[in-house]
């Protein structure tokens, strides 16, 4: 269930997302400032999350673990599944340019599948407690959220197709871009919505962490992606 956030009637004078991507020299002086503080609420709430899970990280103990006012923080983020999925986009990006520099290897698409997801589920699982509370984000439902949700998809289906083709990832085409064939493209949705449903089941408990990875390549093979050879 998502817990929305009271509401604080407050204008949001940047969005955060800019500020981060943006070129160092585009960004005004006084952004500079306001980057720090973002990093500060960021952290913050990642190690309450990391420490309490989602129920742990509340805005008013976000605000005075990073040293700014409540209404400071709303001008940064909307609510705490803001904060979440901005950390796990960070965390994303880093998994991006990891597997960039060593796309997964294998003689046969079921190899390199095998070998990606078990990267992605220890990248994602290695911090459980913050795991569970960006699932929990992540299947929110809220409108505001919806973009953020969609990129994550987007992101670790766009992952997919590359292990599928045995090919490393463009880091320089936009997220939305898509790659690979219409098939490649079909088969890494469905896996990789087989991976965050088997994620949330890990979350709730009903399995262990090293059956996600099962679970996929059960799809995988069931779509007899394993005969594929790159």
């Amino acid at each position: 269930m998502c817990f929305k956030s009271r509401a604080v009637k407050t204008a949001r004078p940047f969005d955060p997302m800019v500020l981060r991507t943006a070129d160092a020299e585009s960004v005004p002086r006084l952004a500079a400032s306001q980057l720090k503080r973002l990093r500060r609420i960021v952290d913050a709430a990642t190690q309450l999350a990391e420490k309490g899970g989602f129920d742990g990280v509340r805005l008013r103990d976000v605000a005075q673990a990073s040293q700014v006012s409540l209404g400071t923080l709303y001008k940064y983020f909307r609510s705490k599944e803001d904060i979440l999925l901005f950390a796990l986009t960070e965390e994303i990006e880093g998994f991006e340019r990891v597997t960039a520099a060593q796309p997964p290897a294998g003689r046969t698409a079921l190899d390199r599948l095998r070998l990606f997801f078990q990267r992605a589920t220890t990248s994602m699982t290695r911090k459980p407690h913050f795991a569970r509370a960006v699932l929990r984000s992540l299947a929110c439902g809220t409108p505001e959220m919806a973009a953020q949700v969609a990129t994550f998809h987007l992101r670790i289906t766009r992952l997919t197709v590359a292990a599928l083709r045995g090919t490393a990832l463009d880091l320089t085409a936009p997220v939305p871009s898509s790659i690979g064939t219409k098939r490649e493209q079909d088969a890494a949705f469905i896996l990789q919505n087989v991976w965050f449903a088997s994620l949330v089941g890990w979350a709730g408990g009903l399995h262990a962490v090293h059956d996600v990875v099962d679970q996929v390549l059960m799809a995988a093979a069931l779509m007899r992606l394993g005969s594929r050879e790159g």
